[in-house]
């Protein structure tokens, strides 16, 4: 029997369907949730988010999908915040002004400062740091599609790093139950799918 994973849709996803049919491929059953009723039955949880840290936290409280999403944390069940839904999980972010965060891990999101072009945008692998479920499988040959301007900035949980001219960023996370991936798994092509194919398996 399939497992039921809600994947959280607020203004600030963008990429809910996208999310949906890559969990699909890896066999997943896909609940689309937008209100705290509609995690009733959901194994597990996927926050995406393209966009600001201030836009999706807004969306987030109005909708009351915040609260929501941090009691379902303590119940130990997975929950996987993608991208802007990564920084969202930390205590604090700085875009376009100081934004608290779900608090979930420990960390502030701040814009990238490097050599390069901001954003980062395209492939690139990762430098596993930790042992870790999520990444099973996956090495530092794989590729996965980044797209983001800011970065989370924490020194513990930390389970990957990536470096882009020349500036390594946090690129996965891991506390307990709750874990966050900078890169976007949906557009990682076969790479992408064994990750979510390992979520599942948690």
């Amino acid at each position: 029997m399939s497992q039921q994973i809600g994947v959280v849709d607020y203004g600030a996803a963008g990429n809910v369907f996208s999310i949906a049919r890559a969990l699909e491929c890896a066999g997943a059953k896909v609940k689309v949730v937008k209100h705290h009723q509609d995690l009733v039955g959901v194994d597990k949880l996927v926050m995406p988010g393209v966009g600001s840290f201030v836009d999706g936290m807004r969306e987030l409280k109005e909708s009351g999908m915040s609260e929501a999403i941090i009691a379902y944390a303590a119940t130990d069940r997975p929950l996987l915040g993608i991208c802007l839904g990564m920084q969202v999980l930390s205590s604090v972010g700085f875009e376009y002004g100081e934004t608290d965060g779900l608090d979930l891990m420990l960390g502030e999101v701040r814009q990238m400062q490097c050599k390069g072009v901001v954003p980062h945008m395209g492939f690139n692998n990762l430098s596993i740091v930790a042992e870790t479920p999520l990444l099973k499988g996956v090495s530092s040959s794989d590729l996965f599609y980044f797209m983001h301007s800011y970065e989370v900035q924490k020194y513990t949980d930390v389970i990957s790093l990536t470096t882009y001219a020349g500036h390594q960023f946090v690129s996965g996370v891991q506390r307990g139950n709750i874990f966050g991936l900078q890169f976007h798994p949906e557009k990682s092509r076969q790479a992408g799918i064994r990750v979510f194919e390992n979520f599942l398996a948690l």
